[in-house]
């Protein structure tokens, strides 16, 4: 089984998504409550037991938070694997909208994913000086940023615990 299951501490707070067999652990050693369930099944030689879709910690656990990780995967993630220049989606590449030649940085509001032959155009400009325009402006994203904007890829069970309206 390939399904992901959606944590939730107890303010049923999402916090995670895991596998279905680490969700299925959790619930039968009473570590957490099954929410929502799917409707495929796990069959033992004996039993047969619901799938869960949605599970919520017995405790309240303290999730310190350090943010999304700053990588060239989780920058074409944010932007959809799109170019934000002309919106093609391939060969794509970072650029830093303030190069670093100029003083830009590595960093959430600076870096976004490009076409090589826009970011070829682009050069060691701004995109206003190379007369580019962004389809999107960049944002630093958050954990039910990213569940929300993969949704799809996920369980429509989701949307009520990240806020997605249906």
């Amino acid at each position: 089984m390939k399904d992901k299951v959606l944590i939730l501490n107890q303010d049923f707070s999402a916090i995670a998504v895991c596998s279905v067999h680490k969700a299925f652990l959790l619930v039968y050693l009473d570590k957490a409550e099954m929410v929502t369930k799917s409707e495929e099944q796990l069959r033992t030689i004996t039993k047969v037991y619901p799938v869960p879709s949605v599970i919520r910690l017995q405790r309240y656990v303290h999730v310190p938070y350090y943010g999304i990780a700053l990588s060239r995967h989780n920058i074409m993630r944010r932007d959809n694997y799109t170019c934000q220049y002309c919106g093609t989606v391939k060969n794509l590449t970072l650029d830093h909208l303030l190069p670093r030649s100029r003083g830009g940085g590595s960093n959430w509001l600076n870096l976004v994913t490009a076409c090589s032959r826009c970011n070829t155009r682009k050069g060691d400009r701004t995109p206003e000086e190379a007369g580019l325009k962004l389809l999107r402006k960049p944002i630093k994203p958050s954990l039910q940023y990213f569940l929300k904007m993969h949704l799809n890829l996920y369980n429509q069970d989701w949307g009520t615990y990240l806020g997605v309206k249906e």
